[in-house]
């Protein structure tokens, strides 16, 4: 096997690893993978072009990719913490804030489009 094929025969090993531990350990993320399969078929429906279908799918992935990292920082702070820091409790904050606006991001490209 070559190297370039090896290198991303690993890289896609270890991405499908890091999605099915976050499939099971985080139920948010659980919950966002629902609304994605059910909102993803609809962003290809409902969308007129292909920048709209593009737009409406791609926030809604950005949502998992933020959660990802999300649910990573919030691993590594709960793995490197034994007792209450004030920045362990501002990285997780911080880390959930970016979700919840990769989700305003979501109702307002899809009300953008739609109500066009």
């Amino acid at each position: 096997m070559s190297l370039l094929r090896r290198r991303l025969w690993c890289a896609t090993r270890y991405s499908l690893r890091g999605l099915g531990a976050c499939l099971r350990h985080e139920e948010a993320f659980r919950v966002e993978v629902a609304l994605a399969a059910l909102l993803l078929p609809l962003a290809f429906l409902l969308g007129r072009s292909g920048a709209e279908r593009a737009l409406l799918g791609g926030v809604v992935l950005l949502v998992l990719v933020v959660e990802l990292i999300n649910s990573a920082l919030e691993a590594v702070v709960d793995r490197q913490g034994g007792e209450p820091s004030e920045l362990a409790a501002r990285a997780k904050d911080q880390g959930s804030a970016a979700v919840f606006l990769s989700m305003l991001a979501v109702l307002l490209v899809w009300a953008a489009v739609l109500l066009d």
